[in-house]
């Protein structure tokens, strides 16, 4: 998805221009100590028996996340949204470094456009056929950034700009735009996917059922 993985194509998956580390870390939080639902004491009366189930005690229950939520990881003090493509394994290791990174800013909201949940009237009106063609991002202002000054943009918001600094400049930054341009083209492919016709058509047949 990045301009990382667009000279990749061709070496392994794992190559990069820029040697930045991906924490690619995922906790979980489980307590196998935790106390089961207990019952009360059976009791009767005429009309039959009761049954009083007490309350799980010394328990935590995670809330209920909607696909919604996920989709959209937000932040108060978010200074620009991402918009990335959840389905694309290469694009989904930039995000999660990014995401990683950004626990410790909250400057990024992450929306995946692959979701059910993601509607174009939330994102400035970018639907989902052109959100794929190439990466999008938002700022808190509205504006709408693409191409490699979307990933200048994002490195920046979580003290990561140096990575991109050199493609402010000319002749850099036409370079730049263009080995993107030729991976943001072909990324489909690269990653082992059908054409974006195919991939649209599949989602609105996926739509249509959903709908009926």
């Amino acid at each position: 998805m990045a301009f990382r993985g667009a000279i990749s194509v061709g070496r392994q998956a794992n190559t990069s221009l820029y040697s930045i580390p991906y924490y690619l870390r995922t906790i979980y939080n489980v307590s196998p100590s935790s106390p089961f639902t207990r019952l009360n004491p059976i009791s009767h009366n005429q009309t039959g028996l009761k049954y009083s189930i007490r309350a799980v005690s010394g328990t935590s229950v995670d809330p209920v996340v909607s696909k919604k939520q996920k989709g959209e990881e937000s932040s108060q003090n978010w200074k620009i949204k991402m918009l990335y493509d959840g389905e694309c394994p290469l694009c989904m290791r930039e995000v999660n470094m990014l995401r990683e990174r950004n626990k410790s800013y909250g400057t990024i909201k992450f929306v995946d456009i692959s979701s059910e949940e993601y509607t174009p009237e939330e994102n400035e009106g970018l639907d989902y056929k052109t959100v794929m063609g190439k990466i999008h991002a938002i700022e808190s202002d509205r504006t709408v950034v693409t191409d490699i000054e979307a990933f200048r943009k994002l490195y920046e918001a979580v003290d990561l700009g140096w990575v991109y600094a050199i493609t402010k400049y000319e002749p850099i930054a036409t370079i730049a735009d263009a080995v993107y341009g030729f991976w943001a083209k072909y990324r489909l492919q690269v990653t082992g996917r059908p054409p974006l016709e195919e991939v649209l058509e599949a989602r609105r047949k996926k739509g249509e059922t959903c709908d009926d």
